[in-house]
């Protein structure tokens, strides 16, 4: 196989400021906005699914434009959510784990540490419980008494040339993805870097659970993907600028990460 396809649907959109997005905050008072994201990875014997973002009800409750529903961005090249047999979740956050039912025959990779994370004592701290929707957290652990959740401790392969890498940092138990593709390995960093800027820039995410192991985990997508620029942050509008459309009508909304950049 020369490589899988990858693809990145953005579903939603915040409008926020630079001091937001940075441990700390930023002297430069500038705009500086997050997109959301699910993606999809398109070869072998089937495609695989990272992450399920969130629908009109969480986006009403955080604020959030909802731009279009993560299962319309997936029906648009081609794939029905009902027929996926298998999701990586990077970590429970509302806007990674919010859409689960749109999968009803897939199991769900997760790892070890997340599950705990999520259903442990630290959501007794507004602090981590703020960024998790109950109900998508309630809705895993039925789908584990259900035999659907498989469990990854540490770094695994999920399929040839596509693997999950424990990060931490961002929850107790993030992992991001590494694909094979026609131009080298590509690594889908979810929330272990939200921005460019995080990893330019040596800095953390405010939202965090581990400040040392988010800043060490830049350092370690670096180690799995084949360059700096093979790395994909979790968030940055950037993304959808950077690469083509998975069609020319799709541009800006669903685009390809296993070829070139755009100049």
């Amino acid at each position: 196989m020369e490589g899988y396809e990858v693809y990145a649907v953005r579903y939603a959109r915040h409008d926020r400021r630079a001091a937001e997005n940075f441990l700390g905050g930023d002297p430069h008072d500038v705009a500086m906005p997050l997109d959301y994201f699910v993606w999809a990875i398109i070869g072998g014997t089937k495609p695989i699914i990272v992450d399920t973002g969130f629908g009109a009800e969480q986006a009403r409750l955080r604020r959030r434009e909802l731009l279009r529903p993560p299962a319309e961005g997936l029906r648009a090249i081609g794939i029905d959510p009902a027929t996926i047999e298998d999701v990586i979740i990077t970590h429970m956050h509302y806007d990674h784990a919010g859409g689960l039912d749109l999968f009803p025959n897939a199991t769900f990779h997760i790892q070890d540490r997340e599950m705990a994370f999520c259903t442990g004592r630290c959501m007794c701290h507004p602090t981590f419980s703020h960024s998790m929707a109950v109900e998508d957290v309630v809705g895993m652990v039925r789908r584990v008494f259900a035999g659907r959740v498989r469990f990854h401790d540490g770094d695994d392969e999920i399929a040839p040339g596509l693997s999950v890498h424990f990060i931490g940092g961002h929850t107790m138990g993030l992992q991001s993805v590494r694909v094979k593709t026609r131009r080298g390995w590509v690594v889908l960093a979810s929330d272990a870097a939200h921005l460019y800027a995080h990893l330019n820039e040596r800095r953390a995410f405010p939202v965090v659970y581990d400040v040392a192991a988010m800043l060490e985990g830049h350092d370690r997508l670096r180690r799995l993907a084949s360059s700096p620029q093979h790395i994909v942050p979790g968030h940055d509008p950037l993304v959808a600028k950077l690469y083509p459309g998975a069609r020319p009508d799709l541009a800006g909304s669903v685009v390809r990460l296993d070829v070139e950049p755009l100049d």
